[in-house]
């Protein structure tokens, strides 16, 4: 149980660093673009997309790597144990649409409920964010 608090830990510290750094490398390159404001916040958009891309598949290794040790639960269902199975089954916590075909059991479901609730925090940060950048430029003719 104190791997999976760790990984927890580990892991929501790493995707919340990630996150950050990119939102704010955005927010200093957008600015700079010499580009059309609305292909600004296109940029933005893709930018924060990439960040949390990246994020689903560090909590899927994560996953991975706790499934693979024997010690910390399953993933059951519609599940075969690879790693692009782990990638999915983090999309759809990360983002809390949770289908249900893919569903964990054991302690690696403290790690599941965590991811959900990082999705929500990073993705409503992104919404802000954008919004914010998108306040800068709204009243361009640009």
């Amino acid at each position: 149980m104190i791997l999976i608090i760790f990984s927890n830990i580990f892991l929501v510290s790493v995707c919340v660093l990630i996150h950050f750094e990119m939102l704010l490398m955005l927010s200093k390159i957008i600015p700079k673009l010499s580009v059309l404001h609305r292909l600004r916040i296109v940029f933005g958009i893709f930018g924060s997309l990439c960040a949390h891309v990246v994020e689903v598949w560090i909590f899927a290794l994560g996953y991975y790597v706790l499934i693979q040790s024997g010690h910390y639960g399953e993933l059951n269902g519609e599940f075969h144990g690879t790693l692009l199975d782990c990638v999915y089954f983090s999309f759809t916590t990360y983002t809390s649409l949770g289908l249900g075909d893919i569903y964990p059991t054991g302690p690696l479901r403290f790690l599941v409920g965590i991811e959900s609730l990082t999705g929500l925090a990073l993705i409503t940060w992104t919404a802000s964010f954008m919004f914010l950048e998108m306040q800068k430029f709204w009243n361009s003719k640009h």
